[in-house]
């Protein structure tokens, strides 16, 4: 199983000092951490893509490109790309590029993201979101599977004969996820080509989190990629530790009191309850964390958000040390222990995707991972029944 980072970028003042870091400072400190989680022998690092303030991380290829250089192990990702309001085009060519230089040591995540604004400024509206995420990514796939597109569709100008550059490495595109919250639609888009479907649940209770993955899960069967628990799953989480309890909980509260993001709202005890923020010690969160798979089954992603709401960045490192030394090992041990011999433990490497191109004849052909079901011959954009099966989950 892999376990990693994610992180927002955002730019918080530091509720205890009054200090502020400007953009440089904070991109170069999110720089740091990618570089310390690869040394600390974590097997991710993702990051978010925002275009609006308090958020930096505008460009994650150019991060993401920098810290193939320096990085030795380290998955490569992010947490989201937006789906909806970058061109597919540019996303082709950009992500193709960034598995080529990092020979395959990546994959992403579509998402829509979550700041309404964004879309007006990139020429979309965002009551068109949903679609947008269907249409584009439908387009995407094509521009990573067949070398010649011609293609037209509803939210951009056609294409005629356009090859997007470089070519995905070995003929094979990146592995993907896609992210939601709340939407059914996105589930059942990553059942429906059988990606990954990430639940970011750091919000929510893990009743909701379960009933979507259960919901991707059914999809995935149903589109014939193999049994339900085989499906690619990952999570979202959030901790604050240290060796004693108590002064975990009194060092994180002003943090916690002030964030943007859930700052002024619950009390830190309610949201503690209430969704995957676990503050304490490592066996807390180990206890908390191994009990994940008794709500949504065994998962291949567990990443954490641990460099918000302004927390320092010695203090960031120090809660990645403690994750990769005390928490991750155990965790590993535990869930793999548990793990059926036929579900994958990881999500699928570049090097496997390759060997199973090869091993099917598919290697670069437009139909690997193609944009119909191998079953009934429909598209995504065409498919209306996962809204019938999302309302069956109530969903």
């Amino acid at each position: 199983m892999q376990f990693g980072i994610f992180t927002v970028g955002d730019v918080t003042t530091d509720p205890t000092t009054g200090r502020t870091p400007d953009d440089t400072e904070r991109v170069r400190a999110m720089l740091t951490i990618a570089k310390h989680a690869d040394e600390a022998g974590l097997d991710v690092f993702a990051t978010g893509e925002h275009h609006n303030p308090p958020f930096v991380p505008s460009s994650p290829t150019t991060m993401l490109g920098y810290l193939t250089g320096v990085t030795k192990n380290i998955v490569l990702s992010t947490s989201t790309t937006l789906i909806t309001t970058n061109d597919p085009v540019r996303l082709a060519e950009e992500y193709a590029m960034l598995q080529v230089i990092s020979n395959g040591r990546m994959d992403l995540m579509m998402g829509r993201g979550n700041t309404g604004p964004v879309y007006p400024w990139f020429g979309q509206d965002i009551r068109n979101g949903i679609p947008l995420a269907i249409e584009n990514y439908a387009l995407l796939r094509r521009l990573w599977t067949e070398d010649v597109v011609d293609w037209e569709g509803k939210f951009r100008t056609p294409l005629q004969g356009f090859t997007s550059t470089p070519r995905p490495l070995d003929g094979v595109p990146p592995f993907v996820w896609h992210g939601s919250i709340r939407s059914p639609e996105i589930a059942e888009q990553a059942a429906y080509y059988g990606d990954g479907f990430f639940h970011n649940n750091i919000f929510w209770p893990i009743s909701h989190t379960k009933q979507m993955v259960q919901f991707y899960r059914q999809r995935w069967e149903h589109h014939g990629h193999g049994p339900a628990d085989t499906a690619i799953v990952g999570l979202g989480g959030q901790v604050f530790m240290r060796k004693d309890s108590q002064k975990a909980w009194d060092e994180f509260r002003p943090y916690f009191d002030n964030a943007p993001v859930y700052g002024h709202g619950p009390s830190m005890e309610d949201f503690t309850r209430e969704t995957p923020l676990t503050v304490g010690s490592p066996q807390q969160v180990i206890d908390r964390y191994a009990a994940m798979r008794e709500h949504v089954g065994d998962y291949q992603r567990q990443l954490f958000l641990m460099d918000h709401a302004g927390l320092p960045l010695k203090t960031v490192l120090e809660q990645i040390d403690l994750l990769a030394g005390e928490v991750v090992p155990v965790l590993r041990k535990e869930m793999e222990a548990a793990r059926p011999a036929h579900v994958p433990a990881n999500p699928p490497s570049h090097a496997e995707r390759v060997a199973a191109a090869r091993a099917a004849g598919t290697e670069g052909a437009a139909h690997v991972g193609g944009t119909e079901d191998r079953w009934t011959g429909r598209t995504a954009e065409d498919d209306q029944e996962p809204a019938k099966a999302g309302a069956a989950f109530g969903l």
